[in-house]
């Protein structure tokens, strides 16, 4: 998890962008995901579709479709999405990602399943509540709806 962190983050990132433009109520495009984080859209969209495929995300159709949270942002702790961005699609081998050895078997790899224990710990008592909170505090305004108006 810890050397496939930028899938990680990505994933959070993305959560994050659909509860802080769109939560559960409104839809967020791809496209406008990827412009915020500086990404290609048709990268983003197996990740996307992941998350929805799990219920983090809900995928809408249509002219003013996109994703919305699947479920209440209290209720969806951040090591969920980190693991769904690092699992391995079904089918796939699971593919070595570092180096070998008995040294990097006895000591690295072993520190590395401490420290990824602890991240995954800090991961589970984290929701995209709290990252909302941390905008917050930062500064950062939620953008609000501007209603509808039909004038002619």
């Amino acid at each position: 998890m810890l050397i496939r962190r930028d899938r990680g983050m990505l994933a959070v990132a993305v959560m994050l962008d659909v509860a802080f433009h769109g939560g559960r109520t409104a839809t967020v495009s791809a496209a406008e995901i990827a412009d915020r984080l500086g990404l290609a859209r048709r990268g983003m969209e197996p990740l996307l579709q992941a998350l929805s495929r799990t219920g983090l995300l809900e995928s809408v159709r249509g002219p003013r479709g996109g994703y919305r949270l699947g479920r209440p942002r209290r209720d969806i702790k951040l090591s969920d999405v980190v693991a769904v961005a690092v699992s391995v699609p079904e089918g796939e081998p699971e593919t070595p990602d570092g180096p070998s050895g008995r040294l990097q078997e006895r000591v690295v790899d072993t520190l590395w399943e401490e420290l990824e224990t602890a991240a995954r710990e800090r991961l589970a008592a984290l929701t995209l509540d709290d990252l909302l909170r941390r905008a917050a505090a930062a500064g950062l305004r939620r953008p609000t709806t501007e209603p509808i108006t039909f004038a002619i």
